[in-house]
């Protein structure tokens, strides 16, 4: 081989090398090519998307190298076509051909569900809910109207509200309706353990009439209705059963709100007591047809661990402190009342 050949052959070797090495780069380039931002950043993907949208979102949520790389991707992995709903995080060790397979594979990142305690009607429920999922809150509002949906869930449209256990779920956002409403059945059975259903017996006997789980829900909704104060929860849990067994009527002045759909009212009148309504506890006795709000932990427990007293009546006190003063007596009740309404005067509350 003469020298010239040789050079060329060398030349060739070295050019065909170079544009490897260039190729190479790129790819690795490509690949790597990814996120800046130090935190982690999420972006919500939903069934209107499309590979602009997303593009927007990772733009508006992240800080991406070079969005190129994205439409590459996007486009080689037909992402506008097997996109996938729900919630995706990004950070810096994520490269873009990563994130656009993660959405492909429906490989997203668990949410936080606040089921809230104290929520009085269930369209407001569905609008606290819907904060944290994609389901639209008027679905949600939807279902829990519809009577032959709560029914299957074992409830009715008074009931209802029982199925509600305060607290914080890890959720996947994009969940369906049929899968939201499972989950709440499944956690509301996994509260009311063995331990919890035991105490059911005691608290019936205390009553003088069977106690299942929406009655005590329901009566720690009046509890829960009358103080925030949860050292005196046990103490106003018992009040009440004390009325029950005795049949008077539980005389519960946030019920009256409830039958009126006037929570605002800050002082109940006599006139307010007439309502025409199941939920009036001054009309009717026995416990309302269902919770009139969804009570806390603290206030199911403590219809559960009630402080047993000879207690019947109760008032507020007159420092506004939230807490109350109890009696057995008629007679020592009216002066405690005294004591509050003149406070009432004294401030112009009406």
């Amino acid at each position: 081989m003469t020298k010239k050949k040789k050079s060329r052959k060398k030349s060739f070797v070295v050019f065909l090398v170079s544009i490897l090495a260039i190729a190479a780069i790129g790819c690795f380039y490509l690949i790597k090519s990814g996120f800046s931002n130090e935190e982690k950043a999420y972006i919500y993907i939903d069934k209107d998307d499309t590979c602009d949208s997303i593009r927007s979102k990772i733009e508006a949520n992240a800080k991406p190298e070079d969005m190129k790389v994205f439409d590459l991707f996007a486009k080689l992995l037909k992402l506008d076509e097997r996109k996938r709903t729900g919630k995706y995080e990004i950070t810096k060790d994520l490269s873009m051909l990563q994130l656009i397979r993660d959405i492909r594979n429906h490989n997203e990142v668990p949410v936080k569900m606040v089921v809230p305690s104290a929520v009085r009607t269930m369209n407001d429920m569905a609008g606290r809910v819907a904060k944290n999922i994609m389901i639209d809150s008027v679905a949600i509002a939807d279902y829990l109207n519809d009577e032959e949906k709560v029914k299957n869930l074992g409830y009715t449209k008074e009931t209802i509200p029982a199925l509600f256990i305060p607290n914080t779920y890890e959720v996947y956002w994009d969940m369906s309706i049929d899968d939201f409403f499972k989950r709440l059945v499944r956690e509301n059975k996994n509260f009311w353990n063995e331990s919890r259903k035991a105490k059911l017996a005691e608290v019936s006997e205390y009553a003088g009439q069977k106690m299942d789980e929406i009655a005590v829900v329901t009566l720690a909704s009046i509890v829960d209705s009358e103080t925030a104060n949860n050292g005196e929860k046990p103490t106003i849990a018992a009040l009440y059963l004390n009325r029950l067994r005795t049949g008077m009527p539980l005389q519960s002045d946030p019920t009256v709100k409830f039958a009126l759909q006037n929570f605002a009212l800050r002082r109940i009148l006599f006139e307010h007591l007439k309502a025409d309504s199941p939920y009036n506890t001054y009309k009717n006795i026995g416990l309302p047809p269902g919770p009139i709000c969804v009570p806390s932990i603290a206030g199911i427990e403590a219809v559960l661990n009630h402080t047993k007293n000879d207690y019947i009546y109760m008032c507020a006190k007159e420092d506004f402190s939230g807490t109350h003063n109890f009696s057995a007596s008629y007679a020592q009740h009216l002066i405690n009342a005294a004591k509050y309404s003149k406070a009432l005067n004294d401030r112009n509350i009406h």
